[in-house]
């Protein structure tokens, strides 16, 4: 069946709306974009033929490999020997392999799809798993069966390898098998579904794509930028290789005859504006034939817990980045528009493509650290170990958000570091900060014992837990990140603090209590003597910033913050902003999409709360999604020679479009109520369900912990500040208990 994308090339057209802009290349443009390719290509983004033909190899061979597996699962089930010889299994590519953006070294996302009579349990992970696990040429074996989508994980032949199984309801699967009709989800289980759908969704992106070249360069610029901004992650809950494609692919759709240069560009101009939860989409929901769950807010409660909905295009649609919260997409939001401001530069001559590539300081940005240390008895036991908790850190993001109401925002670091003087050892680390443009008390502090001891808990139901399994979680100051963390081990030198700094904002800090060191808690919540006490100690003579406790102690903190602020640009376009400034507000369905409100999010400014507030009468007159008619949309055509002759009103086109685009008033959608949070959500559906206990030996809650209150917020309010200027974040944090 024809996706309703495929059906806009009758009107000229690829997406739900019209684009904003036909304009094809200028010089500029021209030359702008081999200075990006040639950048690329000198960051060895670039596969060599050598390493593009191993791959090859291995993919042949893994085909193989499954096929024999096929027949030895039908001949041990008792079926004939034509049957047997008849039994076959394929194997399909998908992700940035798929896409044609991998780099070196990097793994390879893979499906085998298989007949109804080979299992998933006992014939794909434990048969399969048994012959690989024989091979040489198979290392670092790893089965994740109770996975949201079940994986296989291994190395073969150095090749890193994730294995998915969809298992359909043929009896044999031909060669020829064609995975992107929908009839092949026909009986198929839940599992089948979500491993079909990155195949899918892989093979209905290049179909929506106008220029499938200039794709695979945007794409392949926008994941590198990611990754050197620390936003790639979807574990992490930031944004993985899908969720980038599919933002990608929609600017694509939006310029169509676009260079990769102005693609970038415009991806940053576009997404800086764009109004979350508006989702993504790349062509019309499909509601289908199937009965299968799509992605509709209007029906599905969860659905309207999504931060930052990103649609993906094959049937049955979801959302493919449920992972983001409210405190990662703050994070993203910030890096679109920092991206923004240096493209701007870029166009003036003031800025290249090196600045935009420049890594995120990420321990520089803040003055306080979650670290969270995880060790194992060896090697093989700290993988799996390592896997399942980096599976649960978006939980500890969610409940801290969630326990201080918001007002703890959390950045987690999407990698992992090693202390290669301990054995078996990972740790992560997550920079802490008070939420940015709300008034503050004095002295306001924010004790998260009981949500770390809570996260613990949650962990510590891991069922394959192994003695030796532990797990830390410390707070710390800047000062004292650790020095593996840093290039070769070495820690750089602080810059001199200016009022303007690379990184997310962070505003001033001033000094509020000062505690003694060495003094119990009870100092950190005192009866509001503001009267600063001065530290015993000379070396410690600055008034103390923070009352941290860990354990019974209380540890002086004297290291004031740098301000870090979002620069901007002298170089920014005065048309564009004069046209965002003086649009008008436009009203009506702007592009035929599902536009989300949700009432019980309060990250939206107070000036929006008209224009997100939907009469529930119009539910029952607005047409589905699918129906809305894209011509009638209004979409002006940002360099239509007809609309204005002039740069200034040219851009001013392009600005009303975005705008538009991204700021529709959702008039096929009632106002949501509000009900669960993400949390909830997540614990619903299973993921941090109990799985039969703590495993033994396995003490997950100190002495500490369970006398200490459910305290949120504020803890020691000794007097009032009716400014928005930040305070120091003070962070009350449970004693380290290993386990």
């Amino acid at each position: 069946m024809a996706s309703s994308g495929l059906s806009k090339r009758s009107n000229g057209y690829l997406g739900v709306t019209e684009p904003i802009s036909w304009s094809g290349p200028t010089e500029f443009d021209i030359t702008k974009t081999q200075e990006l390719e040639k950048y690329l290509a000198d960051a060895g983004l670039y596969e060599s033929q050598e390493g593009a033909v191993s791959r090859e190899e291995v993919l042949g061979r893994l085909d193989q490999i499954v096929k024999v597996w096929v027949r030895k699962v039908s001949r041990a089930k008792g079926f004939n020997e034509q049957f047997v010889q008849e039994a076959n299994a394929k194997i399909f590519t998908f992700g940035s392999y798929r896409l044609g953006v991998h780099g070196p070294g990097a793994d390879i996302d893979t499906l085998c799809v298989g007949p109804r009579h080979a299992t998933r349990e006992e014939d794909f992970f434990t048969e399969l798993h048994n012959m690989l696990a024989e091979m040489p040429e198979v290392t670092e074996l790893h089965p994740v069966p109770d996975a949201h989508v079940p994986v296989m994980k291994f190395k073969f032949n150095g090749v890193s390898i994730d294995l998915l199984y969809a298992k359909l309801s043929l009896w044999v699967i031909p060669e020829d098998l064609d995975i992107s009709q929908d009839s092949i989800l026909q009986n198929a289980d839940e599992q089948t579904v979500r491993s079909l759908n990155g195949c899918r969704v892989t093979d209905q992106i290049l179909r929506l794509v106008p220029n499938i070249q200039n794709f695979r360069t945007t794409l392949r610029c926008m994941r590198f930028w990611a990754k050197r901004r620390g936003v790639y992650s979807n574990v992490a809950g930031f944004l993985g290789g899908i969720n980038w494609a599919l933002l990608v692919a929609r600017i694509c759709q939006l310029y169509p005859n676009a260079l990769p240069s102005m693609l970038v560009s415009r991806f940053f101009r576009v997404y800086t504006q764009w109004r979350w939860p508006n989702p993504v989409m790349l062509c019309d929901i499909e509601e289908g034939t199937l009965g299968l769950s799509v992605w509709d807010p209007r029906k599905n409660f969860k659905d309207r817990l999504h931060q930052m909905p990103i649609i993906t295009p094959a049937y049955p649609s979801m959302n493919s980045s449920y992972n983001v919260s409210s405190s990662t997409l703050r994070v993203m939001t910030d890096e679109f528009q920092r991206g923004h401001v240096i493209c701007e530069e870029m166009e003036a001559n003031k800025a290249d493509w090196s600045k935009l590539f420049e890594p995120y300081p990420f321990f520089e940005a803040y003055k306080h650290y979650l670290e969270i240390d995880i060790t194992a008895a060896n090697e093989d036991d700290l993988r799996k170990w390592k896997g399942w908790v980096e599976s649960r850190l978006r939980t500890l993001t969610l409940k801290i958000e969630r326990h201080t109401f918001g007002m703890l925002q959390c950045h987690p670091h999407p990698g992992d570091f090693s202390d290669k003087s301990r054995l078996f050892h990972c740790c992560y680390f997550m920079g802490l900060q008070r939420k940015q443009g709300v008034p503050v008390n004095e002295g306001e502090q924010f004790d998260i014992r009981v949500t770390v001891e809570d996260f613990k808990h949650s962990v510590g139901m891991y069922t394959l837990w192994k003695p030796g399994m532990e797990i830390q979680v410390s707070h710390i100051k800047r000062r004292n990140v650790p020095s593996f963390v840093f290039p070769s081990g070495i820690r750089p030198s602080r810059p001199p603090k200016a009022a303007v700094s690379e990184g997310h904002t962070v505003s001033k800090i001033k000094s509020s209590s000062s505690v003694q060191a060495g003094k119990p808690s009870d100092t950190l919540a005192g009866s509001g003597d503001t009267t600063p006490h001065m530290a015993e100690d000379s070396s410690t003579t600055k008034l103390l910033a923070a009352g941290i406790l860990i354990g019974d102690q209380v540890v002086e903190g004297s290291e004031r913050c740098s301000p870090i602020t979002m620069t901007s640009s002298s170089a920014s376009s005065l048309c564009t902003k004069e046209a965002e400034g003086s649009a008008i507000n436009l009203v009506g369905n702007a592009n035929g999409i599902l536009n989300v409100t949700i009432e019980s999010r309060k990250r939206k400014h107070e000036e929006d709360t008209d224009s997100n507030s939907i009469d529930a009468k119009r539910l029952a007159s607005a047409k589905p999604p699918e129906s809305v008619g894209m011509a009638a949309s209004g979409i002006i055509a940002a360099e239509d020679p007809g609309n204005c002759t002039s740069s200034l009103c040219s851009k001013e086109a392009e600005a009303l479009a975005i705008k538009k685009i991204t700021s529709g008033s959702p008039t096929n959608l009632a106002s949501l109520p509000e009900g669960l949070d993400e949390l909830e959500l997540f614990e619903l559906h299973g993921q941090d369900k109990d799985f039969g206990g703590v495993a033994s030996g396995c003490s997950v809650v100190s002495s500490a912990a369970k006398d200490a209150p459910m305290q949120v917020g504020k803890l020691h309010d000794s007097s009032k500040n009716g400014g928005i200027e930040e305070l120091e974040v003070k962070v009350v944090l449970c004693c380290e208990s290993n386990w």
